[in-house]
């Protein structure tokens, strides 16, 4: 088993699809195709069924992906700590986040920090909060921005922000003129909501059973993109963070009277291993940015 079929293996596991995952490594097709089977015969086992269009991890495969990307993880924190003796010229920082920061906070950081460490070669991953702080245990991110709290005993948090919600609605919907709204002005409102688990969606859901009613849903099971737009369509409202609702845009940000609804925004690192030089130059520039 060599480190390279395992990087292959990781990389088709996430995106699904040999083609794509041979994009990402920036290697042909076949070599990937060839790895993979070269790596099953070793195993004595498939690790993919290969279906028309995609693929989707065997047993077997469910079972090597944490492992697999616990050893890349490691690896590469081998490689950041030698590199470390070179100071910031060279290395690599994954980072993950979730959707809406991706869109609004992230790209000016990340912007500004290549700028400053041009040598650091940046990853990024976009995911659900759980599946970052999975991802970080494994080691296969340095650093990710999740909504707290993060309840996993190897996993320590920095509380970032706390971000306020509102209810996005086109300018026509019958609550886009009100200054503010309560969350009981829920009640019977069709909402386009966020796929399962993800963490504006449970933060919707309980805060309208802490009021004494189920949501009701327009459409559900999108991502933050896709929610925005089909808000701004009119198929319903959606509670999202006030930072993704742009001033003058095709959505209105109606504000919940006090206490409101809101998140906290968190860095999340592995508590038993020490961020590298380079993830501490980024923690500090993303506390300068939010403060």
């Amino acid at each position: 088993m060599q480190l390279h079929q395992l990087e292959y293996f990781v990389a088709v596991a996430r995106q699904r699809h040999f083609t794509r995952a041979a994009g990402a490594l920036h290697v042909a097709q076949p070599s990937v195709s060839k790895q993979i089977r070269k790596l099953e015969t070793e195993l004595g086992t498939p690790l993919f069924h290969r279906m028309k269009g995609n693929v989707v991890l065997t047993p077997a495969g469910e079972v090597l992906l944490p492992w697999a990307e616990r050893i890349l993880g490691e690896v590469d924190g081998a490689r950041a700590a030698v590199g470390e003796l070179g100071g910031l010229q060279r290395g690599r920082l994954a980072i993950g986040a979730t959707p809406s920061l991706c869109t609004i906070l992230l790209p000016p950081i990340l912007s500004s920090f290549h700028a400053t460490y041009p040598g650091i070669e940046l990853a990024l991953q976009q995911a659900g909060s759980r599946d970052l702080v999975r991802q970080v245990e494994d080691g296969a991110l340095d650093l990710a921005l999740v909504i707290l709290p993060v309840e996993y005993p190897v996993i320590e948090t920095t509380p970032l922000l706390d971000e306020p919600l509102v209810l996005a609605t086109p300018p026509g919907h019958p609550l886009a003129r009100r200054r503010s709204i309560a969350v009981t002005d829920l009640r019977g409102v069709p909402l386009v909501m966020f796929r399962d688990g993800y963490d504006l969606r449970s933060v919707t859901e309980a805060a309208c059973r802490q009021a004494g009613f189920e949501p009701t849903f327009a459409l559900e099971g999108g991502e933050m993109d896709s929610v925005l737009q089909l808000a701004a369509s009119g198929i319903g409202a959606a509670v999202v963070p006030a930072m993704v609702v742009s001033p003058g845009g095709p959505l209105r940000a109606v504000r919940f009277s006090s206490p409101g609804l809101s998140r906290t925004i968190g860095m999340a690192n592995r508590r038993d291993r020490p961020l590298s030089r380079a993830a501490r130059a980024f923690a500090s520039a993303l506390s300068d940015a939010v403060a």
